[in-house]
């Protein structure tokens, strides 16, 4: 292989795609393990410690809490320094803590933890993926990142079950679920942190993926890479940067509704048993609705950021009308949830890359960072209010009308900061 098959990916293997491995890595073990498998340990550590759900998760409510705050910290630090030594950090908090969560003895101590793994998991959810496919690519760009986050889906779907195998072994089973997964976090993504990921391709001597045919559609041959976009101080003083942080936070809202679905079809036990029944299923079909849509969703995304937006709320809505209007139909009742799963897939594909579109390339760690803190408030909040909500009579009702409503001002907050992308000045770093 030549050097120049290397740099310019005419013919050759790009690094790029090692990136695009360690973002995958990233996505399906430390991610996967901490949010997408969290919901196996609820009952039996809540139920050996003698206490309620609620008072057991409400780690799970600190670990958001700190994801939010550390989000800007995470951006700052991933501008300034290695970004392999920040993720490589991020990823042994992660690790550590689940081992060190293996051995607690009080559930204070899970208080604690939740804290470390929001300080841990935030830079590893919310902006490797999309910071390091932005640094080293310059096409397929939302093909790789709905590729990447994908894989937490994924990776729930494989190591959920190796987790409930765990727990099943006794009544400290959940103790050697913690311990194994903590275990696999370090042994399998440090490898990864530590010597495949770099901070851009010139640590490595190399052109960004796609950067020679995208020069040479411009005209220029060889010129260099150059990074144009807004500063993140000019950013946020603009009307679109807050139209995109209130995308991101009326888009993790209306994901939350997932989370309801279950409860959703149960409410149907005594006229719709058959209904009912499906509580589980319709969970498994909003995931895989959610996987599939992500890297969808990155494609259309490669040609219109416009389109992968309407793509991504359009199927959310038509998916919410068919659970609403048609429950009594078992099989519209699950294609209503896997389409749920594409406006679900916003969060974490269409945010970002509207963010990128918008402002561009030249800032985007620190601009996306403080947009994120918006996606990780309404994370915050969105359980609370959408258990409130369906607690109230017709309260399914209600919140099916309330994301409706959520997805179409979602659309238009898009659209406007779009048009808005169009007056910013970008310029070279």
């Amino acid at each position: 292989m030549s050097s120049g098959s290397v740099k310019d990916g005419k013919g050759g293997f790009h690094y790029a795609y090692l990136i695009v491995a360690a973002g995958i890595a990233i996505t399906c073990i430390p991610c996967a393990l901490v949010l997408s498998c969290a919901g196996i340990y609820f009952t039996p550590v809540s139920s050996y410690f003698g206490v309620s759900k609620a008072e057991f998760t409400l780690y799970f409510s600190l670990l958001n809490l700190a994801m939010m705050v550390m989000l800007p910290i995470g951006g700052k630090l991933m501008s300034r320094f290695d970004v392999r030594a920040v993720l490589s950090v991020c990823v042994a908090i992660d690790g550590l803590t689940l081992i060190a969560m293996s051995f607690f003895s009080a559930v204070w101590q899970f208080y604690l933890a939740g804290i470390l793994l929001g300080i841990g998991t935030a830079p590893l959810i919310y902006l490797a993926v999309p910071s390091l496919i932005n640094a080293w690519c310059k096409k397929k760009v939302g093909f790789f990142v709905g590729l990447c986050m994908a894989f937490t889906g994924i990776g729930g779907v494989i190591f959920n079950p190796v987790g409930t195998a765990f727990i099943a072994a006794g009544p400290e089973g959940w103790r050697t679920g913690y311990l194994v997964f903590g275990i696999i976090v370090l042994v399998a993504t440090l490898p990864f942190t530590i010597f495949v990921v770099r901070s851009k391709p010139a640590d490595k001597g190399l052109s960004p993926y796609g950067a020679q045919e995208a020069s040479a559609a411009e005209g220029a041959p060889n010129p260099a890479p150059v990074e144009l976009g807004v500063s993140a101080g000019k950013a946020m003083k603009t009307t679109a940067f807050f139209a995109i942080a209130a995308f991101g936070f009326l888009i993790t809202v209306n994901q939350t509704v997932y989370q309801f679905l279950p409860s959703y079809c149960q409410s149907f036990e005594g006229t719709l048993p058959q209904i009912a029944a499906l509580s589980g299923m319709i969970a498994s079909a909003c995931m895989a609705g959610q996987a599939i849509g992500k890297v969808i969703l990155g494609l259309v995304n490669d040609r219109s950021c416009k389109g992968g937006m309407a793509l991504g709320i359009c199927s959310g809505v038509v998916g919410v009308a068919l659970m609403w209007f048609l429950p009594a139909q078992a099989a519209v009742l699950l294609v209503g949830a896997f389409l749920f799963g594409f406006v679900y897939a916003c969060t974490t594909v269409q945010t970002p890359l509207l963010t990128r579109t918008v402002f561009g390339s030249r800032d985007y760690t620190n601009i996306y960072s403080r947009v994120s803190m918006a996606g990780a408030l309404g994370g915050v909040v969105a359980a609370t209010f959408w258990g409130w909500i369906v607690d109230l009579p017709n309260g399914f009702s209600i919140m099916f009308a309330m994301s409706l409503a959520i997805m179409v001002v979602s659309f238009l907050l898009g659209l406007f900061a779009l048009t808005r992308s169009k007056q910013l000045e970008k310029t070279a770093d």
